[in-house]
């Protein structure tokens, strides 16, 4: 996530975790290469899947193959539906501004037979305008389908969790998630106005606030635990796109 002034209620501890975690977000690989023994000629012969995103989709603070594009991957492969090992362009802190100016410097290269989108966060972290995120995620969506072989039935898009229900949003959660709730309303409507899945995997994030095991150990992020509620929650809909 991104700078915002510092909310009120935290503790010396939490804040330590957070100011931590923003000066070291960008020191994270925007995307794994394909794993030690991967056959080149084998991945180049499966459907090939973008991730595109921030630090929900990059994984922070948990394990490779705990990053929830990886395990909607390997759940594909057991529905008989496998796809090469994700390419993954995403960062810790990146708002819609910092995804497409990555993907302008550096764009994907070739097309894709499933793409996934996950951003707004730390539009709504940095109390960004919610119009400019509008604006910002309509062009990510023409440029995910773009990347997707100009096929929005190839592109399914992960509605924004809700961070509030971690230590660090301790204190504001009513006021995150009401902000939460009306960014992903933007991105929903702006999803339907051209055909594309969304999926709200919002709902599931909130069930961490009873279940200390779905945060990840920064207190900030979700562990694997909850990555995979939302890969279950959208492989039914994923396995038809493709």
């Amino acid at each position: 996530m991104g700078s915002k002034t510092v909310y009120k209620g935290m503790k010396v501890y939490q804040i330590a975790i957070l100011l931590c975690m923003l000066a070291c977000g960008g020191t994270q690989s925007p995307g794994p290469s394909a794993p030690a023994g991967t056959d080149p000629i084998e991945e180049s012969g499966k459907p090939q899947y973008l991730a595109l995103g921030d630090s929900y989709t990059i994984g922070q603070s948990v394990a490779p193959d705990e990053r929830w594009p990886v395990i909607l991957a390997d759940e594909l492969k057991k529905a008989g539906k496998p796809v090469a090992t994700p390419k993954i362009v995403a960062r810790t802190g990146w708002t819609t501004r910092n995804l497409l100016d990555a993907l302008e410097q550096s764009p994907p290269t070739g097309t894709f037979d499933l793409v996934s989108l996950l951003i707004g966060v730390n539009n709504q972290y940095q109390g960004r305008n919610k119009e400019e995120y509008r604006i910002e995620f309509r062009q990510l969506l023409q440029q995910a389908i773009a990347y997707a072989g100009d096929d929005a039935g190839n592109l399914f898009v992960l509605s924004i969790p809700d961070w509030g229900v971690t230590a660090i949003g301790e204190g504001n959660r009513e006021h995150i998630a009401a902000e939460i709730d009306s960014f992903n309303a933007i991105a929903k409507e702006e999803c339907q106005k051209l055909k594309i899945v969304f999926i709200d995997i919002t709902p599931i994030s909130r069930k961490a606030l009873n279940d200390p095991t779905m945060i990840a150990s920064d207190q900030l992020h979700f562990s694997g635990k909850m990555y995979r509620l939302w890969v279950n929650e959208a492989l039914p809909r994923v396995r038809q796109l493709f």
